[in-house]
């Protein structure tokens, strides 16, 4: 069975603003060890008391970086990505990019960002303006040294 996991680049709605970041997280992990939800946290750049601040207090990267930790939690493995550098710094960019590579399953992503899509995807979809196509089995660098020859 599949079991996916979604980053939409539209979470706000998600976020239960009144509770902590560990307390939120806590209703996803199946371990109900609060060391355990926060080396997740750790992972995103959570250290120390920073995984004790309240939603509500939570700068837009903060709470993409929450929610990149839930998913983790999750352990899906099928990941769904929009947008998922949008408000990140270039730490927590390092960070998410290092998971992505080591995640063992799909990724579907689309993203502005080459870097992260250009490290990760093994894949390229491309639907065209003209309401086109575009399906190449490849790296994303393999990928536009195909189409510049073009």
């Amino acid at each position: 069975s599949v079991e996916h996991g979604v980053f939409s680049s539209n979470f706000a709605g998600e976020l239960d603003l009144k509770t902590s970041i560990t307390d939120w997280l806590m209703g996803f992990s199946d371990e109900k060890d609060v060391t355990y939800v926060r080396s997740f946290l750790g992972r995103m750049l959570f250290a120390g008391d920073d995984a004790l601040k309240n939603l509500n207090v939570l700068s837009g990267g903060e709470k993409v970086r929450v929610m990149l930790s839930k998913l983790m939690l999750e352990g899906p493995n099928v990941l769904i990505l929009d947008e998922p550098t949008n408000h990140l710094d270039m730490e927590s960019i390092t960070a998410l990019n290092n998971a992505l590579i080591r995640f063992p399953s799909t990724l579907l992503i689309t993203s502005h960002d080459y870097q992260i899509v250009a490290s990760t995807v093994n894949r390229v979809i491309v639907f065209n303006n003209d309401g086109t196509i575009t399906d190449y089995l490849g790296t994303m660098d393999e990928f536009m040294a195909t189409s510049n020859k073009a």
